[in-house]
């Protein structure tokens, strides 16, 4: 009896730290456009503002919700991207690196 108590301790317990841990991911900062990491991926929040002379290989349309990078959902204000461990970037938003999904 007493082990039993002790596994559901533990599962509950355990539960509340993966809750607590995934709130602390969603709530992740987004990259700032003049973020040095940003700055050198030509990273704008807003990919119509991009500079289009400095940077010919965007197209209209492009945003990092489309690219193979983004690690949220289409519908989602922003995500993860691996090039900004630990912020999120907007997903209207643009950089160098941008990949098209498949």
């Amino acid at each position: 009896m007493s082990n039993r108590r002790q596994f559901f301790f533990q599962l509950s317990a355990g539960t509340g730290f993966v809750l607590a841990a995934s709130s602390v991911s969603a709530a992740a900062p987004l990259v700032a456009d003049n973020d040095p990491q940003a700055a050198a991926l030509g990273y704008k929040a807003d990919a119509t503002k991009v500079d289009k002379s400095k940077f010919p290989k965007y197209a209209a349309g492009d945003h990092c919700g489309t690219c193979a990078l983004f690690q949220g959902k289409a519908s989602d204000a922003a995500g993860g991207c691996p090039l900004f461990a630990g912020k999120q970037v907007a997903t209207k938003g643009w950089c160098s690196a941008y990949a098209k999904k498949a």
